[in-house]
């Protein structure tokens, strides 16, 4: 039996027979715990009252009373009370239920260490929720190494967003360690043990793409303004904690590489050029001298401009190359690009197929790089540096990762094997695409590991979101538009921000709020619990609908027409959820990245689903399951008016309807598809 395991997002150690949860852990009677383990074996059974006394008491004889009272204390530190259970669920004259998901951890021992335990924080704080997958990559968060788990929750000013949300974000680079690693046999899992995770940012700014110098004496990393939500590069000698703010002027830089001498950074630039015809930015491949920016910060020199490609994730190869993911079209590449020749050339193409992610081995001088086949899975192959397969398989998901979740996996020290986070879950990859759990229980979410070159230590982006659900007269915001043209920015969000209530707070994310038809509550997702999960208010109290598994992250809900019931995009699947929490599940082959808008009087939906790793526009039948393509677009919001009228935006905010032979731009909307919930429609009027 494991030692160790998770309730939702409840750690349970027998050996130390603790029950933990956001970094507070209280002491449990052994009995109680065998109670809640024997109850987490039979997840979702009803156990009766004589079974659990003869599988706890054996040869002992005690009363009813002396269950209940295990029952009680678990209770209390599941937070469960005495009106909702929602955990242990009673079933009188019969037994108790353990309503909630158990994931098991099996903890091997090493002999010469000890084990502790990242818009949306994927590989580096990747946001799955984006239709624009070039932001995947750019939004990298890293890993490093000595740890007492230290973490900084900090309550900031609320901005207003969109009339209903007011956001604030706080990330932190972490330095996770190591006591030590060992190799096994290649048919056993490589265990990592951590001994300490420790803050090394601890301002008010949110902090992504954290990677070390090749000598391991900076870290390199981003830092977000969060009134202008671009950035600046900075670097962190990590012996004397001094920081050093590298770029000069604040603007949109993706992840970044260091040469192999150290002496230079390449990273990618979005915007800055005259605007293109097929995309809204245009992308720059910067440089910059790093010993230079230590001294003061540079403005870094152009080494190439794409208008009509989207290129992201640099990374410099040993021999002075630059590795690029290219986009055209909706198909990803990896080209190899040289600096001293100021020419490309393609490393490895998908002819029927889609590249996702990559990494790259200074040492081994590797390639390992996530795609999708024509065969509709997903795979990790291993090239050499100049672009050679040396093995490609299909990677083989655990119960833990849910079938349609992007991984976006990192070398590691350990022969063979890479490293990747989902979230509140480690793993690690093998080359032939095998997944072993990483036991590492943690509170909040954190990013995939970037290593330090001696192996010993790793950097993360560790941290959260924190916004809230807020309402505010319509008229108020039109009072704060009228003389937009002669105050500024900060002038105009003052004056909204005079005059609005919030109706949920928490120190967690909330978002995505929306009205019930003909109704009172608000629907809206929020990651108070732990994970993030469906919930909905009248504004005077809220309660949680929904009890996903861990790592869930949600990506669009519509309400049903007569509010009764929410449909609900969770890890890439469809679930419809009632106001009772009953749930049904719409099993489909593909993965649904973003819903639009459900249409339940027709039981159709509008959504974006991911095809062979190809974003597609479609509309699906929810009563037989069948997709109808659209178009191969890259849309980013759709809507159908009561009398079947589609008007859908694309990747350059620009609006479209169905025409008699192709689709018909409205230009009267040019400019006006900036948020995400660009329109509503009532009485087929948008």
């Amino acid at each position: 039996m494991a030692e160790q395991y998770f309730i939702g997002g409840f750690y349970i150690d027998l050996s130390r027979n603790q029950i933990t949860q956001n970094m507070q852990s209280q002491v449990i009677p052994p009995k109680a715990l065998a109670v809640l383990t024997y109850l987490a074996e039979n997840q979702g059974k009803v156990v009766s009252h004589d079974e659990l006394l003869g599988q706890v008491w054996q040869d002992t004889v005690v009363s009813t009373n002396t269950l209940q009272r295990s029952i009680a204390q678990l209770r209390k530190a599941l937070g469960d009370d005495g009106k909702v259970q929602v955990y242990i669920k009673p079933h009188a004259k019969q037994g108790y239920s353990l309503e909630c998901d158990v994931r098991w951890h099996e903890i091997v021992n090493s002999t010469n260490s000890e084990s502790n335990n990242l818009d949306d924080l994927q590989k580096n704080s990747v946001d799955e929720t984006s239709i624009d997958e070039a932001n995947v990559s750019d939004a990298n968060s890293n890993l490093n190494t000595d740890i007492t788990l230290a973490t900084n929750t900090i309550d900031k000013p609320k901005t207003l967003r969109s009339g209903l949300i007011s956001i604030a974000t706080i990330c932190v680079i972490m330095i996770l360690g190591f006591i030590g690693y060992q190799y096994f046999t290649p048919k056993q899992a490589s265990q990592f043990s951590f001994g300490e995770l420790r803050a090394l940012t601890s301002t008010d700014n949110k902090e992504l793409a954290s990677i070390y110098s090749p000598d391991g004496e900076y870290i390199v990393f981003h830092r977000y303004s969060e009134e202008f939500c671009i950035n600046n590069v900075w670097a962190k000698n990590s012996k004397t904690q001094q920081e050093f703010q590298l770029t000069k002027n604040l603007d949109s830089y993706g992840s970044h590489s260091f040469s192999k001498d150290g002496k230079n950074l390449v990273f990618v630039k979005t915007g800055g050029c005259s605007k293109p015809d097929t995309q809204k930015k245009c992308y720059k491949l910067m440089s910059l001298d790093f010993n230079k920016a230590l001294v003061s910060p540079q403005s870094p020199k152009i080494l190439m401009e794409c208008k009509n490609s989207q290129i992201r994730t640099p990374k410099w190869l040993n021999n002075n190359n630059i590795a690029l993911l290219q986009k055209f079209s909706d198909r990803w590449k990896l080209i190899s690009y040289s600096v001293n020749e100021n020419k490309s050339q393609d490393l490895y193409v998908l002819e029927d197929g889609n590249i996702i992610d990559y990494d790259y081995s200074v040492t081994d001088d590797l390639i390992a790089l996530t795609s999708f086949h024509n065969d509709g899975h997903y795979y990790i192959e291993v090239l050499k540096g100049d672009g050679q397969l040396v093995s490609s398989h299909r990677i083989k998901y655990p119960q833990e990762i849910a079938n349609f979740r992007l991984i976006y996996p990192n070398f590691s020290p350990i022969k063979d094997q890479l490293i990747f986070s989902t979230g509140r879950q480690l793993f690690t990859l093998s080359y032939d695409g095998q997944i072993t759990n990483i036991s590492l229980p943690i509170d909040e979410s954190m990013g995939s590991p970037t290593f330090h070159p001696d192996g010993n230590r790793m950097l993360v982006i560790k941290g959260h979101f924190d916004s809230d659900i807020v309402s505010m007269p319509l008229s108020q915001i039109k009072n704060a538009e009228v003389k937009k043209a002669q105050v500024n920015k900060n002038q105009i969000a003052q004056a909204q921000n005079k005059n609005f209530s919030v109706i949920e707070r928490s120190i967690l994310g909330e978002d995505n709020a929306i009205l019930q038809p003909n109704g009172e509550l608000i629907a809206y997702k929020s990651k108070r619990s732990g994970e993030e999960q469906l919930w909905v208010t009248d504004g005077k109290g809220s309660r949680q609908l929904t009890h996903f598994p861990m790592d869930t992250y949600l990506s669009g809900m519509a309400w049903a027409a007569n509010g009764k019931s929410l449909l609900v995009n969770a890890n890439n699947a469809l679930t419809q959820v009632y106001l009772d929490a009953k749930q049904k599940s719409f099993p489909l082959a593909y993965a649904v990245v973003q819903l639009f808008q459900w249409d339940s009087k027709n039981n159709s939906a509008l959504l974006v689903v991911r095809i062979k790793g190809i974003l597609k526009f479609a509309e699906l039948n929810l009563t037989d399951a069948k997709i109808r393509i659209i178009n191969d677009k890259r849309v980013s919001w759709g809507l159908k008016s009561e009398n079947g009228l589609l008007v859908y935006k694309d990747h350059m905010n620009r609006f479209w309807q169905p025409g008699p032979a192709e689709d018909q731009r409205i230009e009267v909307l040019d400019g006006q598809g900036i948020s995400k919930q660009v329109f509503v429609q009532k009485d087929n009027v948008i």
